[in-house]
Formats: C-alpha cells, sequence, structure tokens
C-alpha cells in the first residue's frame, strides 16, 4: 500500500530567505539608532549630573550673593536717607549761620568805610592847611632865591674884581711866581681855578707847624716893618727866610722830583703870621693822621 504524499514545493524556503535579507539592514539601521539614542542619552544623563552636582551650587551662592547685595543696597538706601535729613539740616543751620556773618561782616564793612572816609576828610584838610604853609614857605624860599642870586651876583661880580687884582711877582729865588693871593677872599680865587694845591697857615713864634709835606717855625716877626723870619723843614732840610717881607713869594724845592714849592705871608702881628703854601698839583699829598 502506497501512502500517498503530498509534494514538497521548493519555493515556499525560497521565499523565506528572501524576506529574512530584506530585514536586515533595517534591523542594522535600529540598532544603530537605538545606540545613538542610548549614547545621547547617557551625555544627556552626565550633562545633568554635572549640572546637579557642580552648577546648582553656584547657582545657589550666587542668590545667596544677591541677596546679600540686595540687602547692603537697602542698607545704603537708608543710611543715604539718612544722611540727606542730616545733610538738609547742617545746610540749613549753615545758610542761617553763613547769613548771620554776612550781616555782622557788611556792617563791620560799611563801620569802616566809615571811618576811611572820616581819616580821608581829616587827612584832606590837614594836607590843606600843610599845602597852605607850604606855599607860604615857598615863597619864602623863592624870595630868598632871588636874595641868593644877587648875593651870587654880587659875589661872583667881587670874585671877578679880585681875580684882576690878582697879581705876579718875582720869587726870592729869582723865579716868576704863580698868581699870588694877599688876603683870604684872593686865596679863595685860587682855590677855584685850581692850577695848584693851596694851604693856608697860621704860624705861632717859636712853635713848628706841618704844613701839606713841610713844617715850618715862625722864629721873628716885626710887625711894624711888615717882615718876618722863619724857617722851613723839607726833605731833612732846614731854610732860612730871613727877613722877609708880606706878599713876597718865598720859593723852595722839595720831594724827590725836586717840585718848586712857594708861600706867600700876607698878615703879621706881634707873635704870629698868616698865609697860605703853593704846590704844584702833582706834588705829595699830606698824610692825614
Amino acid at each position: 500500500m502506497f501512502v500517498e504524499r503530498t509534494p514538497i514545493s521548493i519555493a515556499s524556503p525560497v521565499s523565506y530567505s528572501r524576506s529574512s535579507f530584506a530585514w536586515q539592514p533595517i534591523l542594522k539601521h535600529l540598532l544603530l539608532i537605538g545606540a545613538a539614542v542610548y549614547f545621547l542619552a547617557s551625555i544627556a544623563f552626565a550633562y545633568f549630573t554635572y549640572t546637579v552636582y557642580n552648577v546648582a551650587p553656584r547657582m545657589v551662592a550666587l542668590e545667596q550673593r544677591q541677596q546679600a547685595l540686595e540687602n547692603k543696597q537697602s542698607e545704603l538706601e537708608k543710611r543715604l536717607h539718612a544722611s540727606s535729613s542730616e545733610l538738609k539740616h547742617v545746610v540749613s543751620t549753615g545758610v542761617d549761620s553763613a547769613q548771620q556773618a554776612i550781616a555782622a561782616r557788611s556792617a563791620e564793612l560799611e563801620n569802616q568805610q566809615k571811618a576811611a572816609v572820616a581819616r580821608l576828610a581829616a587827612a584832606q584838610t590837614q594836607e590843606s592847611k600843610q599845602l597852605a604853609a607850604v606855599s607860604g614857605e615857598i615863597g619864602a624860599v623863592k624870595s630868598d632865591i632871588g636874595t641868593a642870586k644877587a648875593d651870587l651876583q654880587k659875589t661872583q661880580s667881587a670874585l671877578a674884581a679880585t681875580n684882576a687884582k690878582l697879581e705876579r711877582a718875582m720869587g726870592d729865588l729869582g723865579i716868576q711866581s704863580g698868581l699870588l693871593a694877599r688876603n683870604a677872599q684872593e686865596l679863595e680865587v685860587l682855590r677855584h681855578k685850581g692850577d695848584r694845591n693851596y694851604y693856608d697857615f697860621t704860624l705861632q713864634k717859636n712853635a713848628r707847624a706841618a704844613v701839606s709835606t713841610v713844617s715850618l717855625v715862625l722864629k721873628k716877626v716885626d710887625p711894624k716893618k711888615s717882615k718876618f723870619t722863619l724857617n722851613v723843614i723839607a726833605d731833612d732840610k732846614t731854610i732860612e727866610k730871613k727877613d722877609r717881607t708880606l706878599n713876597e713869594p718865598l720859593q723852595f724845592y722839595s720831594g724827590r722830583d725836586h717840585l718848586l714849592y712857594e708861600l706867600v705871608v700876607f698878615t703879621a702881628d706881634k707873635n704870629s703870621i698868616g698865609g697860605y703854601l703853593s704846590t704844584p698839583k702833582d706834588a705829595p699829598k699830606p698824610v692825614t693822621p
């Protein structure tokens, strides 16, 4: 007996194998997507964990600092308000004090101004009086100046007349003398001319007197005959001028350069004579002790 077997179709396995190969790429993509999602979820979880454990405390600290700053700001605002009130009070008080000080200073300045005006008026009055007095003095001075001018003119006229009277004479050494003076007035004229040096003197009998760089000693005088004798001591030498007359030029040499000196006596009395010594301009000057 033969069992009838149903023929097996070979098309079915082939069909199953093809379907299986079609799903393999899709499955791979799904696995890759799942892995990517897992990786991203891991990263997100790690970031979240980092944020929770690191950023969150910082945020809390920042919030605390923000709160502290707000508290400080509130405190500063309170202090500022108090300072503003105090400042307003001080300013108000200062303004009142300043106004009082200004008023006092203004009164003081006004008093000073009045005092200054009074002093100025007094000074002007005093100056007016002084000006009047000075004007009177100026008038007197002008008058004195006019008188002085007149006297000066007279003096100049007298000097001119005296100058005309000045003479030259032959000295006792036979040398022509310079201009001679016969009194103190004519001697002053010679001094103003400035041609020579002039030293006036008065000699007492037997008394040595220094005149310029020499010394003179009056030995004898006869006023009736207008004669006298004197010694000239120059360069450690004694020169005797014996029995000479008034207004006679007495000449002698002195000094290292052998300069000509002239001596004239124009007054004489019982025990003294008076006159002058004339020396060249370049002669040595007397040493003042």
